[in-house]
């Protein structure tokens, strides 16, 4: 995709009431500036995401982005993946992210790929039916998911899985050791800082993300997926406190 000049300034300023993050149309607009400075290697999950899906994609099977937000990962596969029947289905629950998302895709300029097989929907993915699917991936959704509703979402997920079938699951990992969480949290708010954020922003960021942003221990991730199903889950990616797994089916 093609650089995005607009800059998150969303909590550069003061304000008097603090809401509860929501991926709105200010967001949409800032959103690849925020992600990039916001979460430590993002761009290396992203760009692996493709690598990935191409290695364990079936043919005559599905892709899934679930919670695709500006549909990087959606492109990163479209890329990597040599079919011509290509399918991702690429579902977000934000209409203003999914807009975003296809101006994005076509100002790409890639000429070299077939997009069109990137179809985006507005919907919950917790609503969505889940078929003949070789590759899903859930990059940094999973934790605004209701805690309780996380295990229905991934036995559905699992159910709609091929044999030797993946999921990519990224998420920002909690620490049951105070120590531990508190260093790793400090290490995240240098990397944001380093990208220029000031301490007011971050401050206000994450009073508004407390409700929204609810994540869990990779032990909690991996005894979850195993109960689901997988017969494989694998950390291979992990910076500061942001990691990706990969569970084959």
């Amino acid at each position: 995709m093609k650089a995005v000049k607009d800059r998150d300034t969303l909590y550069s300023q003061p304000l008097d009431k603090l809401v509860d993050f929501n991926f709105d149309e200010k967001v949409a607009n800032v959103f690849p500036d925020m992600i990039n400075r916001s979460v430590p290697g993002y761009a290396s999950i992203v760009a692996m995401t493709g690598i990935l899906s191409a290695e364990f994609y079936q043919p005559e099977t599905s892709c899934y982005d679930l919670g695709c937000s500006l549909g990087a990962s959606s492109l990163s596969m479209a890329k990597a993946i040599n079919d011509p029947n290509l399918n991702i289905t690429a579902v977000d629950n934000s209409q203003a992210m999914l807009e975003k998302a296809q101006t994005l895709l076509e100002q790409s300029g890639n000429n070299e790929n077939n997009l069109s097989c990137i179809n985006f929907i507005c919907d919950d993915i917790n609503q969505i039916d889940i078929n003949n699917a070789s590759v899903v991936v859930m990059n940094f959704t999973l934790q605004f998911i209701a805690p309780e509703r996380r295990s229905d979402l991934l036995k559905k997920i699992y159910h709609g899985m091929k044999k030797d079938g993946i999921l990519i699951l990224s998420e920002k990992l909690n620490y049951t050791d105070k120590d531990q969480q508190q260093l790793l949290i400090d290490m995240h708010h240098f990397f944001k800082k380093a990208n220029g954020y000031s301490q007011l922003e971050i401050s206000q960021k994450r009073q508004t993300l407390e409700n929204v942003l609810l994540p869990e221990t990779l032990e909690q991730h991996k005894v979850r997926l195993k109960k689901v199903g997988f017969r494989q889950t694998e950390q291979w990616f992990q910076c500061f406190n942001f990691s990706s797994i990969i569970a084959i089916k």
